[in-house]
């Protein structure tokens, strides 16, 4: 009988120019394939993982969450959460990678590990037969949490690999383990994985050479086909390991910051000490009874939801605005808020206007709320800055954007990468809209000179549309901050944005809905400062 399966080493897309599937096709492979849990273990980075956790709910599998990495000596490891507590210690490490590095790289260290280690797994990736003195560091950082992570892709020593990583193993008191070194959900997608290796090194596919990977077998393979490469033992330790994960992104738990409500009170009393206070400003003669009663059934729905602490939150950073004289308005859906008004974050008086607090919060649709407020862009970074002084950079940071692959971009990648001259490149990409589908482009081919019927001319119009919508990097949110009461890198790893004086997390605002985790907008507008500009030319004249 062929044993059940669990691939513990898959890399997606959000691993950058290496992983050739996104997380949702690895997942919905999975299941199809019947294995019985799916790991997604980016490079220093845990991006993919809300996408792949969606996916895995709706397709019946259970996801592992992890990450592999390559520390500064040369020794790989996956690692796996196997509780809450192991998956905060493992965003903490990959922080602390992504925080000592500029964008886009990481530096980790052994030193870097802390002595507690519980809650993960270790599957050490040794390189060629391993080396007894990186295997005992695993073993005893990870004391019956390690594993040797046996690869096999039919390699031309495949046998020899496995016979010395068994003696290594017995040697050192480590089990081993299969794992496939996943990076695409079919092998179909390997000409995809040649182009993003060479679009990563900077050089053409056909010179390349070793560097690219010698076959298609990086891909989830079948159980039985896994089961001719690897010995049963290995194939039913998978199962161990996914069973010593239990960790969903399910329980991790977010607590707003509670220096905002004064001693002796709660969120929900300090609100609404606000919100009647602004009450009475807002109307000095008296509030009309139906604004009143307005503003009472938002606060009893604002506090069934748990949301005080969100609105003080808002509230602190208008005032600070308003007390810098930086100008700010509210916008969006909030305007249908009397709480909103009453507290100064926006200007739609609710008794002038007709306003429906559902469009804004609604218990129905529980989806968190959004408050867009703009400020003078020429001074939202004193407004930003206000955010890392009151909290510190542990818990605050930008939310990320997936900057992805559009049609021009991907064309000119893809079109170095298959050798084509800058020139033509060039041509090609100044040619194309982005509205241009696969017909569209075949027609700009021939505009442009080329034949579409030529192998490679062919190749670039495939592997264009295949890499369509790739992510490509993270960049930061116009200005979508997260802000927690504990260290923020317990929920999400947080790395350095490409400006200064910026992090960012590595999770975007699609991903923050997806978990109920509320975020702040802080967004400029130039035409504010038009207005405080404006401002300042009449008062000149007076």
């Amino acid at each position: 009988m062929v044993p059940g399966y669990a691939e513990l080493h898959c890399v997606s897309n959000y691993t950058f120019l290496r992983g050739a599937s996104d997380p949702e096709e690895l997942v919905h492979r999975a299941a199809q394939l019947g294995y019985a849990a799916l790991a997604i273990t980016d490079e220093c980075s845990v991006a993919g993982v809300v996408r792949a956790h969606l996916a895995a709910k709706k397709a019946g599998i259970r996801l592992l969450v992890g990450a592999e990495a390559t520390l500064a000596c040369g020794l790989r490891l996956v690692l796996l959460a196997q509780s809450l507590a192991g998956y905060e210690r493992l965003c903490g490490l990959l922080t602390l990678a992504r925080r000592a590095a500029p964008k886009g790289e990481y530096r980790l260290a052994r030193a870097d590990f802390p002595a507690a280690t519980e809650g993960l797994v270790s599957l050490w990736l040794p390189a060629g037969e391993g080396s007894a003195e990186e295997g005992a560091w695993v073993r005893d950082r990870f004391p019956g949490r390690a594993w040797v992570a046996v690869e096999l892709h039919k390699g031309a020593d495949d046998a020899g690999r496995l016979a010395a990583l068994q003696a290594l193993g017995c040697a050192l008191g480590l089990p081993l383990v299969a794992a496939g070194d996943v990076h695409m959900h079919r092998r179909s997608r390997k000409r995809l994985q040649d182009v993003l290796t060479a679009i990563r090194l900077k050089t053409p596919v056909a010179q390349a050479g070793r560097r690219l990977q010698p076959n298609g077998e990086r891909y989830l393979r079948p159980i039985g086909r896994l089961a001719r490469a690897y010995p049963p033992a290995l194939l039913a330790a998978t199962l161990d390991v996914a069973a010593r994960c239990g960790f969903s992104l399910d329980e991790i738990r977010y607590e707003y910051p509670r220096e905002l409500v004064p001693a002796g009170e709660t969120p929900a009393t300090h609100l609404r000490k606000l919100a009647l206070a602004g009450l009475a400003r807002r109307y000095p003669e008296g509030a009309p009874a139906s604004v009143a009663a307005t503003v009472e059934h938002e606060l009893r729905l604002i506090a069934e939801l748990g949301y005080e602490p969100f609105f003080l939150t808002v509230h602190d950073i208008v005032a600070f605005a308003r007390g810098r004289a930086i100008l700010c308005q509210g916008r969006g859906s909030a305007a249908n808020s009397a709480v909103c008004y009453c507290l100064g974050i926006t200007e739609v008086d609710p008794g002038r206007m007709s306003v429906l607090f559902e469009r804004f919060i609604s218990k129905e649709r529980n989806e968190p709320p959004d408050i867009d407020v703009d400020f003078e862009h020429q001074r939202r970074e004193e407004v930003i800055q206000y955010l890392y002084a009151k909290y510190g950079r542990e818990r605050a940071a930008l939310t990320a954007v997936v900057i992805t692959y559009q049609p021009r971009s991907a064309l000119r990648d893809v079109g170095k990468a298959l050798g084509l001259s800058l020139d033509q490149v060039d041509l090609l990409a100044k040619s194309l809209s982005w509205w241009d589908d696969r017909e569209a482009l075949k027609k700009r081919l021939v505009e442009a000179g080329f034949d579409p019927e030529n192998r490679v001319v062919k190749q670039v119009v495939e592997l264009t549309g295949e890499l369509v919508g790739f992510p490509r990097h993270l960049s930061q949110h116009p200005g979508g901050f997260v802000i927690d009461n504990r260290r923020l890198s317990r929920l999400v790893p947080v790395e350095n944005a490409s400006m200064p004086d910026r992090t960012v997390i590595q999770w975007d605002k699609d991903d923050l809905d997806a978990l109920g985790l509320l975020k702040v907008d802080v967004l400029g507008l130039g035409m504010l400062s038009c207005i405080r500009r404006a401002i300042d030319l009449v008062n000149g004249y007076r």
